[in-house]
């Protein structure tokens, strides 16, 4: 007991490596992204910026393009993240005693997401070209009618299936590695108590794989929210900013606007808005455990 402060010390000490490595090299961009969304920058005065109040975040607002990339965004993240743990957690269980016997299948579900996402994007679009694409030639061949994929009314639903196809993977490894830890002893006491089935995993397996839960949601939704590269290759923006995502908003004022104050101040709102999904599962968490 006496010990314990000294163990403290040496804790902090072996951290602070780490955080001295956050604070240069994500401090100064920090520190350089807050001066830049409350400055007029373009490409001609980047080193000289000059500072106009809230002028941006005013513009990006205001913007209803803004508005419609956060719809996007939003709708893509959650439904992506639903989707995706929802046939992760399915998966990891139903899959859980042909894993167990045979772990080198693990390897062999892991693969969509080992591919970059940019190269999965020019794959699909390529696949779904509506005049050289094999689906819808095949579509035509066996039914007679093909729809347009990537047109402005289906794009968002080709591109949620593209990104739950690759990432739900990712899903099916977390919740299989929090299935495998749960206690045997705990099972077995709960089937002599007569759990089987769906009422075990309800009611003694599912509350033990919560955390995998959660981490699983915020990982993918986040990921989702800041879709990038997939849409990007496969729709651009879409037709009227149909697939227009946060990140591609901040790339076309960065890029083709040239407009890097508004483009900082768009990012800046995509960070709050992380860190506030962030806080607020902390949050619930805490408070779970707090009931618990």
């Amino acid at each position: 007991m006496l010990q314990a402060p000294n163990h403290d010390k040496q804790s902090r000490l072996f951290t602070l490596p780490l955080v001295l490595f956050l604070i240069l090299f994500l401090g100064f961009p920090l520190v350089a992204d807050l001066v830049y969304s409350v400055s007029r920058v373009t490409f001609e005065n980047l080193r000289s910026p000059e500072l106009q109040g809230f002028k941006n975040f005013v513009d990006v607002v205001n913007d209803p393009l803004f508005w419609k990339a956060t719809h996007f965004s939003f709708k893509f993240g959650f439904v992506t993240a639903l989707i995706e743990c929802s046939l992760g957690l399915f998966l990891a269980v139903y899959l859980a005693p042909l894993l167990k016997k045979h772990p080198w299948l693990m390897a062999i579900l892991m693969m969509p997401m080992m591919a970059a996402p940019a190269l999965v994007g020019l794959m699909y679009r390529l696949v779904l070209h509506e005049f050289v694409g094999p689906v819808p030639f095949y579509l035509w061949e066996w039914f007679g009618d093909s729809p347009a994929f990537l047109d402005a009314n289906n794009a968002i639903y080709t591109l949620m299936t593209i990104e739950i196809l690759q990432w739900t993977p990712f899903a099916v490894l977390l919740f299989h590695v929090a299935y495998q830890a749960i206690p045997e002893d705990v099972r077995k006491a709960a089937t002599l108590d007569g759990a089987h089935g769906l009422k075990l995993f309800w009611n003694i397996e599912l509350p033990f794989m919560k955390l995998a839960l959660f981490t699983a949601l915020f990982v993918r939704f986040i990921d989702g929210f800041r879709v990038f590269d997939n849409v990007y290759v496969l729709t651009g923006s879409g037709a009227g900013g149909s697939t227009t995502s946060l990140s591609i908003y901040v790339y076309l004022a960065f890029f083709k606007q040239g407009n890097i104050g508004k483009a900082v101040a768009a990012s800046m709102l995509l960070l709050f808005v992380t860190f506030a999904v962030l806080f607020a599962l902390n949050y619930f968490s805490s408070k779970k455990k707090g009931a618990q």
